[in-house]
Order: C-alpha cells, then structure tokens, then sequence
C-alpha cells in the first residue's frame, strides 16, 4: 500500500507515455521488498516520500525543495547538488535528496558490467533513481544523504575509475555525439576531442571560478546530434571546405523512384513519386543547388552544409573530403536574457591530433570572460554587452563575412581609427580629388 496518496500524480500515469510517477512507485515497491537482502544506507521509504513531497507541491503550487547550501565532497568544489526537503518531519525520507553527477563517457558508450555496478552502488547508498542523462550529459544520479557523498564518491572514482561531473560556475562534462564510431558524416572524432579536452581541463570541472556555467559540445558534422549550436557555451561543429560530393547515377536512380528518400524514413507514409525540385533543390536555404538537363550541381561558394541535400539523398550525395570543424560561441538557454543561439567565431579548424587550435582558442576566451564576465553571467551575454567584434579580438580571428548573419542587421563588426586611411579626420575634399563621383 502506497505511503502518501497522490491523486494528482496519478493522473500522470493514464496517459499513452511512459510516466516518470510510474518508475518511482516501481522503485519504492522495490525497496520495500528488498529482494537483494541489502543494509540500505538511506531511508527504505525514500522513493515513497518523494512521490508526496512531489504531490504536496502540485497542490501548494510551490516547490518544498529548499536551497541545497554547501554540500560536496573533500577537494572538489562541483559535481554534487545539495537539496534538503523544507518539510523534514513530514517526509523524513527525503530531509536529504542530494544530487551526484557523474562524469559521463564521450558518446555515452557504455558496458553492461559498468551499469551494473553502478546500478548496485545507488541501490545501496541512494534512492536507486537516476537520470540518464541529465541535459549537459551527466550521468545523474538522483537522492541520498550528506553521510553517503564521501563514500560515494570512493567507490565511483575507485572501484569505477570514473570522475565526477560538472556543476555550479564552472566547465559542465563536455558532451558528444558518436561521430566515426558510428556515423559516416562525422567530420573529426568528436569523441577524441571531448576526452581530450575533459582530461586537460579537470581542474575546471572542479574547482569553479567561472562568472557562471561553460559548456563544450562536439558535434561531428551540421547535423548538430547534440544540439551544440542551441545549447552549448562553446560548439565545435564538424565541416567541410571543399564541394559536396555528387554521384549522378544515384540521384538519378532517386528521380526515378529506385530508391527511395530519407534512406526510407517516410516510406510508411505515402507522400507521392519523389519531387527532386520541391524536396531538394526549393528547399536549399541559399539556392546553391540546380536540376537542369538530368544533372544536378551545386555552387560550392553559397553553399552553407546544412545537410538537408545529404540527409534526403544519402547515396546520391556525400560531405567533402578537406574535413575540419568549425567554432561557434555564446549559446544558452533563457535562464537571465533569453534563449540564445551560438555566432560563428572561427570558421574552420582542421580539429585533429592534440587538439591545439581549438584550446588555444578555448583559453584566450576564458582569460578575457574571466576578467570581463559578470557574475551568472554567461559568455554569450558578455558577448551580447561587450560585442562579437571583442571576442574576435582576443581569439586573434580577423572578422569574415562568415561572422555576419545577415547584413545590416548584426554586423557586430565596427572600423577603427587606426585601420581607416587617415583616421576620422581625413581631409574630404583631398580623397574626392583621387575619386571622382
């Protein structure tokens, strides 16, 4: 018999979707019927006490979770969220419910023995709820006691040679998509890159001394799996500089309807012949693609990668060969001024090896945001108050078009006295004379 009745929650479980109120009562019949035999290290009722908290809030209107304080573990200043429930005595089972993050594999590869240990850890000394994953990336593991940290914490780093994650104003665990492991249009390895990058800069992962949050995300091509460009700090996007690759043979088999779109994405829907025209050639974003005598082309110089050519006729089209990445910077969600994309800050790296370039460009921002950063204030608002143009010049980038997404209307990029011919005060009538109208 449930511990709380939860009339509100329970309208969550009759819908057609998976209800997260279901997993936890899944939990706490667990618990309490402890199958394993195990000394539980926090309260047997703890998933039952959360299912009111929750239940006592939806009828409130409020949250009953109060600020979690200073909590973590010896060393580290981030990777652990401390959260105390403001009814104790009413749901003691939760009086604690902090969070552990944990440091999660670049692609989120996994064994199944790693799981299981894991699994048996949290069983043990949590609430035997996680999220897997949470949205940085983190493996996030959901309710236990202050007591449980330390030791949490020694058979994480110890018995699973695994890290803590990120949190508070300091680098988030970098995340990536699966790039070569898996996909043939990753442009660099993007999970060399986050490992590589996760290894260099632990410090930061731990000890915060950021204005406010720093994010990395490695996308290994345009596609953006891991919406880098929407939700990361500082993006590094795979690219290419040279053509798209065109196999005319397949894309007249597509014309013809011997294979069919999307790699058959769509084929439970009967959309009609497939209509190169409408559905590739109208739909490029800068018209860089023509269809004229049974032959398609495209013009590399307003070509822009955003892949819907490549994804509707994959074995018609493929990326190009001089492969790299390019820098984006500033993207957020709308915690302070509103959601935010990323701009283009370095077009193109080549994004292999140690990784150089890009770390390079990594530290001359974080010097300058360091300095410059108000608090909670993300790089993409300093980038917003202090101007493109600035971050340009402490990434030592000399401004392209490619900075500008469309002109007159966010140039960010401003002459100054020193590169104009005779400064601000030259003599009008003396440049006339050498250009005549």
């Amino acid at each position: 018999m449930a511990k709380h009745a939860t009339p509100m929650l329970d309208q969550l479980e009759t819908g057609p979707w998976p209800s997260f109120v279901s997993d936890i009562k899944q939990e706490a019949a667990m618990r309490a019927a402890n199958p394993k035999g195990l000394d539980y290290q926090i309260p047997v009722d703890c998933p039952d006490d959360l299912l009111g908290v929750l239940e006592l809030s939806y009828n409130d209107g409020e949250t009953h979770w109060k600020h979690g304080g200073i909590v973590g573990v010896f060393g580290y200043g981030g990777g652990v969220i401390g959260r105390y429930c403001d009814q104790p005595e009413m749901f003691p089972g939760v009086a604690h419910f902090h969070t552990v993050r944990l440091n999660q594999p670049a692609g989120k590869y996994y064994t199944t023995d790693f799981l299981r240990q894991l699994c048996d850890i949290w069983d043990l000394r949590g609430s035997g709820l996680t999220n897997m994953h949470g949205a940085t990336g983190d493996i996030v593991l959901l309710g236990t006691t202050t007591p449980q940290l330390e030791e949490i914490f020694w058979e994480v780093t110890h018995d699973l040679n695994n890290d803590l994650g990120g949190s508070g104003s300091n680098l988030r665990t970098p995340a990536a998509c699966l790039g070569e492991s898996r996909c043939e249009y990753a442009c660099y390895d993007t999970q060399a890159a986050s490992y590589n990058l996760t290894m260099e800069y632990q410090d930061e992962l731990h000890r915060p001394a950021f204005p406010y949050k720093f994010k990395f995300k490695f996308d290994g091509c345009p596609n953006g799996c891991v919406a880098a460009m929407a939700r990361s700090d500082f993006s590094v996007v795979g690219t290419w500089k040279d053509s798209i690759k065109i196999d005319q043979e397949a894309v007249a088999a597509y014309v013809a309807g011997e294979f069919k779109p999307n790699a058959g994405a769509h084929s439970g829907k009967d959309w009609g012949a497939f209509d190169i025209e409408a559905e590739v050639i109208n739909r490029c974003p800068s018209s860089a693609m023509k269809w004229e005598g049974g032959k398609l082309a495209i013009d590399r110089s307003e070509c822009v990668r955003c892949m819907h050519c490549i994804n509707t006729m994959p074995r018609a089209l493929r990326i190009g060969d001089e492969r790299g990445a390019s820098i984006l910077c500033g993207a957020k969600a709308p915690i302070l001024d509103g959601a935010q994309m990323s701009s283009l800050v370095v077009p193109f790296v080549e994004a292999k090896d140690d990784f150089d370039e890009i770390k390079e460009v990594v530290e001359n921002i974080w010097d300058w945001w360091m300095e410059e950063g108000k608090n909670r204030e993300r790089l993409g608002e300093t980038m917003r108050r202090l101007s493109l143009q600035k971050l340009l010049e402490v990434v030592g980038q000399e401004p392209t078009a490619h900075n500008v997404q469309e002109p007159r209307h966010n140039p960010y990029i401003f002459f100054k006295e020193e590169e104009v011919p005779g400064g601000w005060d030259r003599d009008i009538n003396e440049y006339r004379k050498r250009h005549q109208r």
